[in-house]
């Protein structure tokens, strides 16, 4: 069920909906915008199929803005980065709930993690689709840290596949491809009817096109909403914890080299064994950084030290490298499971190597990700 905390209703919801897709408090002032499915924007549609994202309404909004920011300087490149997701146009949308921008995007397909659900059983992408996909996503993120900008939010549902293109097709069979959507109608608890702000149903996201997918199609990296340009640097991430660069943890000052963490132990760990490298059950971050030491290529850095003692203080942790180091820990999990193992303790161990380079407290110690593509064990 999605909910909305009323004040007065004991903590219980006050819409509620046969759905769980967004959460419904989100449709108030500021928030939302309230859509229905055969909405026209912008006066009419586009020429071709493309995905709208409606930001919220609160102009403050920071990470709305430095997306928008992102996107417009991507979108003056000549030739366009080929592993971003483009952007085509924005507007502002006026609604009950105040005025919002919508960036157009291109319409891509899956995530890499709808594909596994899908597409392998066993929960691990074969070796050498996973290499591709890395390769790809580092050539987009040297594009993107070629011009010092940061993407913030690198992770697996972060990379989405190319589909066909389907401009040619009439709406009609366009829809018989996506599927029928799952849509569940909002009601008020207390059956009162609905403010004007408040959608009158919510539609569960599909899994869009996964049976148009196939293994030549190229990956592209999306969702830019934690992005930023080096002029206007966030004082924070929202990154999952899990693949929270520790620079971010700390609170230290922050530039694009956040990514290559997140490349680490995310995209290469995690797209090639089915895991990433650090718990996501219960993780909190003093456990989290006391994993990251034992995996870590290099030591807390001293201007750190204070502020882990803190972490520390009151906790039953042991802080001591005890457990297996990263090589040791990505090869247990790669062969040591049931999952299929289809390449060798030989690729393993570089590979083991390459997520070293960028499992670095220190940014600066970091290999970029122009020095990894230039590793041969990406073309081989």
């Amino acid at each position: 069920m999605s909910t909305y905390p009323g004040k007065n209703q004991m903590n219980q919801p006050l819409y509620i909906s046969t759905v769980d897709a967004e959460p419904l408090h989100r449709y108030q002032p500021g928030g939302y915008h309230p859509v229905t499915l055969g909405t026209y924007l912008k006066a009419g549609r586009e020429e071709v199929y493309v995905a709208i994202k409606i930001s919220v309404a609160e102009r403050d909004h920071a990470s709305d803005m430095r997306e928008l920011q992102t996107m417009k300087k991507l979108a003056s490149y000549h030739p366009y980065l080929k592993h971003t997701v483009h952007m085509l146009d924005d507007f502002d949308l006026t609604g009950p709930n105040g005025t919002h921008k919508c960036l157009v995007y291109e319409l891509l397909g899956p995530n890499v993690p709808d594909i596994i659900d899908t597409k392998f059983p066993s929960g691990r992408l074969p070796g050498k689709l996973a290499k591709t996909i890395a390769k790809q996503c580092l050539i987009g993120l040297d594009g993107l840290h070629q011009q010092n900008i940061g993407h913030g939010d690198l992770h697996t549902r972060n990379l989405a596949f190319t589909i066909p293109v389907m401009d040619d097709l009439p709406e009609k069979k366009f829809e018989e491809i996506l599927g029928k959507p799952e849509i569940g109608f909002v009601r008020r608890r207390d059956g009162k009817d609905l403010e004007p702000g408040i959608p009158e149903y919510i539609v569960k996201p599909t899994l869009s096109l996964t049976h148009s997918w196939d293994s030549v199609q190229t990956i592209k990296i999306i969702d830019f909403g934690e992005s930023f340009l080096p002029t206007v640097v966030p004082q924070t991430l929202h990154t999952p914890l899990s693949v929270r660069a520790p620079e971010v943890i700390f609170q230290d000052r922050i530039d694009y080299r956040v990514d290559l963490w997140s490349m680490g132990c995310m995209q290469l760990f995690e797209l090639f064994v089915g895991q990433p490298p650090f718990d996501t059950f219960l993780i909190t971050p003093t456990i989290l950084v006391g994993q990251m030491r034992e995996m870590a290529s290099d030591d807390l850095p001293k201007k750190w030290e204070g502020m882990w003692n803190s972490m520390n203080i009151g906790t039953d942790m042991i802080t001591e490298e005890t457990g297996p180091d990263l090589k040791e820990w990505l090869e247990e999990v790669y062969f040591d499971g049931m999952q299929s193992a289809d390449l060798t303790r030989e690729d393993i161990a570089r590979l083991g190597n390459i997520i070293g380079r960028l499992l670095c407290f220190e940014p600066s110690a970091r290999a970029s990700a122009r020095q990894v593509l230039d590793d041969p064990w990406f073309n081989e």
